[in-house]
């Protein structure tokens, strides 16, 4: 018999769920609730359509499809069929699906729609494992060895008299140690590694961090990151072991809109969405009459005394407390009415979120609680708590994990919940950052304080070394432009060269704001960006963030690119980070021209 594996958590909590709440979703305008038993239902047709299918216990299952309620349905059949999952996010080109299906040597693979199973049936000839195809959604067509989801659970069904017994044993025999997932990570350097993690590691991690949050049976989260990312399935992992109800954003578009109707209690989010409400909230502010200005600036002051006093443990005076409750009323109630209503904190991950946003958010009366891990991680190692946060910081490390700072400032960590499988038919990049004594090479520079909270300084690869031997960390001065709405993303560069650059590009709303105060008459959004009264504001804020840094990370020159980087374009990863070298790569040019 096996041990504690992610498939026995969930027939566990289908079993304690029963009819309450699990899954919501919005489909054809309207919210609709699957109670725990009947995503049991769903996840047992799924798993049972696996077998029939053939799949062996320990075989693997692709997954391609943006985040919904499939999705963990797909997840947790995988799991229920002895089998293990990897995911693949919905962006990836054929050629990278076809690389990491032939890789991994996924036997079936479950994609979301046509446009999907196009990419798919493109990247075939390349995946000489594959043996069927299935499509959730919005596919009729008669392709050989293709699928659809309805057809996949209806197997099950018909193959429950059959199968049933073996899929009890395979829930029943699956082992801490067996491989429960591949993930990939997505490298904007060679081929991607898959990471490989087992049950073990995740159930680990999910004890941890139940360890370390506030959320109980019942509550409900807004769901809307990429489940192929490890932050989102971990957050999905949460809801299955927590007993949470799930809801998905219909969209990135949509999450405003879904935030007001879902009222969540807490959600998971990357830095990217907290610097783009931060952004609008001041573009507003800047947009109004005076006296609405000064009004909003008077309760942010507000807040942030009590902020502070709460960060130090302080009781609040009851003078200061009444004018907090005129402030919330006044000011701040519009926010929280904006995400919900009924937020006591967010998690922010997956990137360095500036203090300067989780202090403004503290302020308003939202607390954005940042954490610290890698896919290796599974995904977690350390973690702010609403009762010991620090602004700034990744938190203290999670029950279980041990931290250490080596003599060059990386980041190490051991821990249950690290992968020391290591990268899936990769020795070599295996041993390169995990030791046989099981620490682990974060990859990351930062510093552990006086009371064990982490600080990330940088990239241990980003770390810019300047012509003069200077150690510049280009992520601190990054967050620090983007702390003003009018910058939208910005990249610093100068590793062997005298001094740093910056490449940025503007928020369009408050570019289009600006340029209507200012009387320009240019409309289109690359003619604003060069324009000088843009240019001279852009320089006055580089010359404002400068004043911060030492004189050899200062920023000397800097470039307004026409566009925004996207996703698209290929600048972003899945989860809106800026791939450095795709960037330095495509605007080599403009990096030449500011040393000129």
């Amino acid at each position: 018999m096996g041990g504690e594996s992610l498939a026995r958590l969930f027939w566990t909590r289908v079993e304690t769920g029963g009819d309450g709440p699990a899954q919501r979703v919005k489909r054809a305008g309207e919210w609709r609730t699957l109670s725990w038993r009947q995503l049991g239902g769903a996840v047992e047709e799924i798993a049972l359509g696996l077998l029939a299918l053939g799949r062996q216990k320990g075989e693997l299952v692709a997954l391609l499809a943006a985040s919904g309620p499939e999705w963990v349905q797909a997840d947790f059949g995988i799991f229920s069929a002895g089998c293990a999952t990897v995911p693949v996010y919905p962006t990836y080109t054929p050629e990278q699906l076809a690389y990491i299906v032939s890789d991994s040597g996924a036997k079936t693979l479950i994609v979301e729609d046509a446009e999907q199973l196009a990419k798919a049936l493109e990247a075939r000839g390349k995946m000489g494992g594959l043996e069927q195809i299935v499509v959730i959604r919005e596919y009729a067509g008669q392709e050989r060895s293709v699928l659809t989801w309805d057809e996949l659970r209806r197997l099950g069904r018909d193959s429950r008299e059959r199968l049933s017994s073996i899929l009890a044993d395979r829930v029943a025999s699956t082992d801490p140690d067996d491989v429960a997932t591949i993930v990939y990570t997505s490298g904007t350097t060679g081929p991607p590694k898959g990471v490989v993690q087992t049950h073990g590691n995740h159930m680990a991690a999910l004890r941890a961090a139940a360890e370390s949050t506030r959320i109980a049976p019942g509550d409900e989260h807004l769901l809307f990151l990429p489940l192929a990312h490890a932050f989102a399935r971990f957050e999905a992992f949460m809801g299955i072991h927590r007993g949470l109800t799930t809801a998905f954003a219909e969209n990135l578009d949509k999450v405003g809109e879904n935030l007001r109707e879902v009222r969540p209690d807490f959600i998971c989010s990357v830095p990217r969405v907290f610097e783009k409400v931060y952004a609008k909230i001041l573009a507003g502010v800047e947009a109004g009459s005076p006296l609405k200005r000064n009004l909003f600036y008077w309760a942010i002051g507000v807040g942030r005394q009590v902020s502070q006093r709460q960060q130090a443990r302080q009781p609040i005076p009851g003078g200061l407390a009444l004018k907090h409750r005129l402030a919330h009323r006044l000011v701040f109630s519009k926010l929280h009415r904006a995400l919900g209503g009924r937020l006591r904190f967010c998690f922010s991950g997956g990137a360095p979120l500036a203090k300067e946003i989780a202090e403004f958010f503290h302020a308003a009366g939202i607390l954005v609680l940042e954490g610290y891990g890698l896919t290796e991680t599974c995904p977690i190692l350390a973690a702010n708590h609403p009762d010991a946060f620090k602004f700034g910081s990744v938190g203290r490390a999670i029950p279980g994990v041990e931290l250490q700072i080596a003599p060059d400032g990386e980041i190490l960590a051991r821990g249950p919940n690290v992968a020391t499988r290591g990268y899936f038919k990769n020795h070599e990049a295996t041993s390169e950052v995990f030791e046989p004594s099981g620490w682990f090479h974060t990859g990351d520079i930062g510093r552990l304080d006086e009371e064990g909270f982490l600080f990330i300084t940088d990239r241990k690869k980003d770390l810019i070394v300047t012509a003069g031997g200077m150690n510049v960390a280009p992520q601190n001065i990054e967050n620090l432009l983007k702390s003003d709405p009018f910058i939208s993303q910005v990249m610093v560069y100068g590793d062997r060269r005298p001094y740093p650059v910056a490449l940025m590009t503007l928020n369009p709303e408050e570019l289009r704001n600006f340029a209507t105060a200012q009387g320009i008459l240019a409309s289109n959004l690359p003619s604003l960006a060069t324009h000088p009264k843009v240019l001279g504001r852009v320089s006055r804020i580089v010359e404002e963030k400068n004043a911060a840094l030492p004189s050899y990370a200062k920023i000397k020159k800097f470039a307004v690119l026409p566009e925004d980087f996207t996703q698209d374009g290929g600048e972003l990863t899945p989860t809106l980070k800026v791939k450095r070298k795709i960037v330095a790569d495509k605007y080599r040019h403009v990096i030449e021209s500011l040393y000129a």
